[in-house]
């Protein structure tokens, strides 16, 4: 871009001097050919006086000179004029006009010694420039200059056409391929910014399918082919992220449900009523689960299907058992026999540290006594009491969130991300919370309360402030800190206007801040989002999205919110090295990202071979227990 504003300024001025010098040289050569035209009029005049006296001297001996000749010198304007006959004077005159640096012409008229000298004053003496000569001279400048201008402006206009070519070509050569196509402009030669915006758009359509046979490649590994949910493979995945080799990391639900007589019915009906049933019984099931988050549902045989739901109290699975049955009922079954006994759904409610495997098998147990009542119905599996921490009603957390709020009892933890050359990258914040007795209350407990009582904001906003007091006060230029933002903070506009007064207050201080988005929250909310993260990026930050994989949808919004990094989800690093359609997974994700900027990271890594196979895949960062613990910062 510099070179080709040097390349236009020169060509430019090139332009003008060429024009200057044009116009000098043709005013100079008229002015000399004016000049000469003048002169070359004296020479001829005297040459007619010297014809006259030669013809006189010839013709008429006696010559009366004195009749004739004085009126014509005067309306020469001689200033001396001497007619000699072999150093005899003939005639003389002298005129009463004075003038220096006269014209002398001293000719011999003829061989017998006759010879003439007369003195005429220059040919401009007496020349003055009258209005009408200054009027034809000033409109011709003026037409000269506005033909320059009127030159320049042409010019200038051309040449900005290159620049613009110019511009959307280093917007390309930075992989800013959207600005560029959205930025067309006027650029010259218009076959070439045509050109470059087809290219454009052809490029865009390519990323938009390889986003596309990203998602089918992912669909047709984790998705069901008939009811386009999770498959069993997409369930384990999502079981193993939900738990590690202490067991179950939070507590919930697991539910079994079964269609005992589909294979009966689609004998009986023919297979297009029963995959009506079972199309409208998912869609049912999948409406109810949209108001619950992190939410699993997942086919695990052809008439076996599981849904999981964490973060959620014992009283409120009773009451969603009570749901996914009644809509499950609600379907039109055909007229077949066992009508009433065809849904059956076994429940067993899970807390941490159970181990995953013995749930599913809990889950059954509960599905079998279900089908021993004889009628369609659920049962949830008895383990006993509950622990106590999970048993605090919605107003006893509001109150203890409310008061750890004011006396400042969120903490940040931290757990570096490390890159493949063993360097720390950044550092992730993760917030815990101390009660009253100083132990540390865990995220995936209070944080889902947090949301209900809409209290994540003023958390999230106490988090940022204490990292900011960080890389103020405490840690080295270079240290960068990542922050997640939740759904309920990106929406609030006082805590979106609080953020960007404060980014603009340490703008000297937001290079070193990543702010962390869910993936199931920019695929739901990306039209509102995005002006909250345009601002975000902006102002300095970069972005990040997590939970990369968690669901299977396609990448192309990360081009479109420019994020600069991407999170894999736990369930997809977790046994990377013996899950080839993991692998498969990465490695069409990481394709998708070519020639962009976008870094990957895995999260959850555990074990060495997790952190090598990933590396191979072409991974560039990781955390987890491998690496470090989370610790407090």
């Amino acid at each position: 871009m510099k070179f080709t504003r040097i390349l236009t300024t020169k060509l430019t001025s090139f332009w003008l001097m060429s024009l200057a010098a044009i116009a000098f040289v043709f005013l100079l050569s008229a002015m000399m050919g004016f000049v000469q035209l003048t002169y070359k009029f004296q020479q001829q005049k005297v040459s007619e006086l010297e014809s006259m006296l030669v013809n006189h001297y010839h013709t008429q001996p006696d010559w009366e000179l004195e009749s004739w000749l004085p009126p014509m010198l005067l309306a020469y304007n001689a200033v001396d004029f001497r007619l000699t006959l072999n150093d005899d004077v003939l005639f003389a005159y002298k005129g009463n006009v004075l003038a220096q640096n006269a014209m002398v012409y001293n000719h011999l008229l003829d061989p017998a010694g006759l010879r003439m000298t007369l003195t005429l004053p220059q040919p401009f003496a007496h020349y003055s420039v009258s209005w009408y000569e200054i009027l034809i001279l000033g409109v011709g400048l003026l037409a000269v200059i506005a033909l320059v201008r009127l030159g320049y402006s042409w010019f200038s206009q051309q040449l900005d056409g290159i620049e613009e070519l110019a511009e959307r070509s280093r917007l390309i050569l930075l992989g800013k391929h959207e600005q560029a196509l959205a930025t067309p402009g006027k650029g010259r030669p218009r076959l070439i910014n045509r050109a470059l915006t087809k290219l454009l758009e052809e490029l865009q359509d390519a990323q938009k399918e390889r986003g596309r046979f990203d998602k089918f490649i992912r669909s047709n590994t984790f998705l069901d082919a008939e009811t386009r949910i999770g498959n069993r493979l997409f369930l384990n995945n999502r079981l193993d992220a939900l738990s590690n080799d202490q067991g179950m990391v939070a507590h919930g639900v697991i539910y079994l449900l079964e269609m005992d007589d589909l294979d009966l019915l689609q004998q009986a009906k023919g297979e297009q009523v029963a995959k009506d049933l079972l199309s409208a019984t998912v869609n049912g099931i999948s409406q109810i689960l949209q108001s619950l988050p992190n939410s699993i549902f997942a086919r695990r045989s052809h008439n076996q299907f599981a849904i999981v739901v964490p973060q959620i109290s014992l009283i409120e699975a009773d009451q969603l058992a009570s749901k996914l049955l009644k809509v499950c009922l609600s379907q039109p079954l055909p007229d077949v026999e066992n009508s009433d006994n065809f849904f059956h759904l076994g429940c067993a409610y899970f807390t941490a540290g159970d181990n995953a495997a013995q749930l599913i098998d809990e889950a059954d147990m509960a599905l079998r006594a279900a089908q021993l009542q004889g009628n369609s119905n659920w049962f949830m599996y008895d383990k006993g009491a509950i622990d106590e921490e999970f048993a605090k009603g919605s107003v006893r957390w509001r109150s203890f969130l409310e008061n750890a709020l004011v006396q400042r009892r969120f903490y940040p933890f931290r757990q570096p991300i490390i890159d493949s050359d063993g360097i720390e990258h950044h550092r992730e914040i993760f917030t815990r919370a101390r009660d009253n007795q100083g132990a540390l209350i865990r995220a995936t407990l209070f944080i889902p309360m947090a949301n209900k009582c809409g209290l994540m904001p003023q958390i999230e906003r106490q988090m940022i402030e204490r990292v900011l007091a960080l890389l103020s006060n405490v840690q080295p230029a270079n240290q960068v800190y990542s922050v997640n933002l939740s759904l309920d903070s990106l929406m609030s506009r006082a805590f979106t206007q609080w953020l960007k007064t404060t980014l603009l207050e340490y703008r000297h201080l937001t290079p070193q801040l990543i702010f962390e988005v869910s993936e199931d929250i920019v695929i739901h909310h990306q039209e509102k989002l995005q002006p909250k993260l345009d601002m975000i990026r902006k102002m300095g930050a970069r972005l990040c999205v997590d939970h990369v994989g968690q669901q299977v949808v396609g990448t192309y919004y990360i081009r479109e919110c420019h994020f600069d990094m991407i999170k894999l989800h736990r369930s997809i690093v977790r046994h990377i090295h013996l899950r080839p359609e993991n692998q498969l997974f990465i490695r069409s994700l990481i394709g998708g990202l070519y020639r962009t900027e976008v870094q990957v990271c895995a999260e959850g890594v555990e074990v060495f071979e997790e952190w090598q196979t990933l590396q191979i895949l072409g991974v560039g960062m990781a955390q987890g227990m491998y690496f470090s613990d989370p610790i407090e910062a």
